[in-house]
């Protein structure tokens, strides 16, 4: 039997069965593989994570800066009588909270009740639904930087617009939100696309996870920085420094980054040609014609769907939620609320790092399959998570266990971007845009529901009512985590094999 390219000269015949992800034979790695440090496809995920810091700024500045947009002072009385009385109330926190509303001269607010502000909250994802599957099928057609730089820079131009759409009206800023999600649905997709080209598989984990942790980090930062110019500026300041940020990164984008190596300037021939051979023929753009039925009908692409689906509901259960049951039933004061908000991203964002890091060495060792490997990072990343959201439902008034819990259950949440996160890559390489596409499709449907149904379940307020929200979050948690471990793999799908591999697969 000859060694097919992209097999590891020291894996098993029932390995490469079982996970046929193209690995480099040891001999030609030794020759060819190049440092890590300062390499283009590391600079590559230094600016998808910058990138992705300006994304998630981007999305989440409309959620801190509502509360300074909004003339709520009629609206107070009612607000403070239905907040839940179970935890003592601290005497400072009426002080703060006033002192916190009050706007610098000339700022304007606006007289949106709550169902108004909930629509413009919720306008970014109808728009965020739309252009997903498109993006990540244009990405993997034609190239994902163009589909990722510009889904940011237009993102960012509209953010500089929304004061002016908050003057015309709440259907303007509706609008305009509605646009920015809409720009904001390929980012994901396109990266994923160009990591297919850009990422050796035995690298992969580390490369894909700091890129996208800089999601968890633009949380992290974005939450308290945007409280801050809100106070310091006024609120219109907020869109001006986010969508400027936008535009600045969107210019080093566009003159130092390519769809794929053989592309690229400035690339080296050795870390190309490492690149190159690593990947194999799935570093190749598809054409126009994608197995759909094939895909609808996979049972390892619903092993990714239906846990990101799980997970997700936790995600945006916290991402909308998390502050006001800070403030409802721990009664936090709103620098607190933004700072302890924020908390949770940090620890994702270090946790999530360090997953890919720890993936890749398990992988380069040789110690466990592909497959292995993301079934026991999923686990980790939904199922103990679960297990600390249970309990934060038990943690009662005690503010220090409700967010040491929250702050655990979301660290160790990182595990998963090393596991069921990056496993489109995994079945289809050259697929991985358009599944990424699909899987944040109806990854973002919690994102709908789980804000709709939270305020159903705390709609008294009590601590009982967001008792119940955490332990549906675990419950959903860990059926995901299951899920996986039954039906997802690491293994490349017949369907996703090109010509050439299909026909080497014959001749042995």
């Amino acid at each position: 039997m000859t060694l097919q390219p992209g097999y590891s000269i020291n894996s098993t015949a029932e390995d490469q069965d079982s996970d046929s992800t193209p690995l480099l034979e040891k001999e030609v790695e030794k020759i060819t593989a190049t440092p890590k440090c300062c390499s283009v496809r590391c600079n590559l995920a230094a600016m998808m994570f910058f990138g992705f810091a300006v994304v998630y700024g981007l999305r989440v500045n409309l959620s801190v800066a509502m509360v300074a947009m909004v003339n709520g002072t009629n609206d107070q009385s009612s607000l403070n009588s239905n907040v839940s009385n179970e935890c003592p109330v601290p005497p400072h926190t009426l002080d703060n909270n006033s002192q916190s509303s009050e706007q610098t001269d000339g700022i304007p607010t606006y007289p949106w009740n709550s169902e108004t502000q909930g629509m413009l909250l919720g306008a970014f994802f109808f728009g965020y639904l739309f252009t997903q599957i498109p993006g990540g099928y244009l990405s993997g057609h034609f190239g994902g930087s163009i589909f990722l730089g510009g889904g940011v820079l237009g993102t960012a131009v509209l953010t500089l617009l929304t004061p002016l759409s908050a003057k015309l009206g709440a259907k303007w800023l509706f609008a305009l939100r509605a646009l920015e999600g809409f720009g904001e649905g390929v980012t994901f997709p396109a990266m994923m696309a160009m990591w297919a080209r850009w990422a050796p598989p035995l690298e992969r984990a580390r490369l894909m996870t700091f890129s996208g942790a800089g999601s968890s980090f633009g949380a992290f930062v974005a939450l308290p920085l945007t409280g801050f110019i809100c106070h310091s500026l006024g609120w219109p300041a907020v869109f001006y420094f986010c969508g400027g940020a936008g535009c600045l990164w969107a210019v080093f984008w566009f003159i130092l980054v390519s769809d794929e190596p053989r592309t690229h300037p400035r690339i080296s021939d050795q870390e190309k040609d490492y690149i190159i051979n690593s990947i194999g023929s799935q570093g190749t753009p598809h054409g126009w014609s994608v197995p759909v039925v094939s895909m609808l009908f996979s049972m390892p692409l619903w092993a990714i769907i239906i846990p990101q689906m799980c997970s997700n509901w936790s995600y945006y259960t916290l991402l909308t939620s998390l502050p006001i049951y800070m403030d409802n039933v721990l009664h936090f004061d709103l620098r607190q609320n933004s700072l302890l908000s924020a908390l949770p991203y940090l620890a994702g964002w270090l946790f999530s790092v360090g997953a890919g890091v720890l993936a890749d060495t398990l992988l380069e060792r040789e110690l466990l399959s592909v497959t292995v490997v993301r079934k026991i990072f999923t686990f980790i990343g939904l199922f103990l998570p679960a297990v600390c959201l249970l309990a934060v439902g038990f943690s009662g008034c005690s503010g220090v266990l409700a967010v040491t819990f929250l702050t655990t259950s979301s660290a160790l949440g990182g595990f998963s971007a090393a596991g069921v996160y990056i496993n489109q890559i995994d079945i289809a390489p050259r697929y991985a845009g358009m599944l990424l596409g699909i899987t944040n499709t109806f990854g973002t449907i919690p994102g709908v529901l789980a804000p709709i149904v939270v305020g159903y379940m705390t709609k008294d307020h009590s601590v009982m009512g967001w008792r119940h929200v955490f332990w549906l979050s675990a419950g959903v948690s860990a059926f995901g985590a299951i899920f996986y471990v039954i039906f997802g793999t690491g293994k490349i799908q017949s369907w996703a094999r090109t010509d050439e591999e299909s026909e080497a697969d014959m001749h042995n």
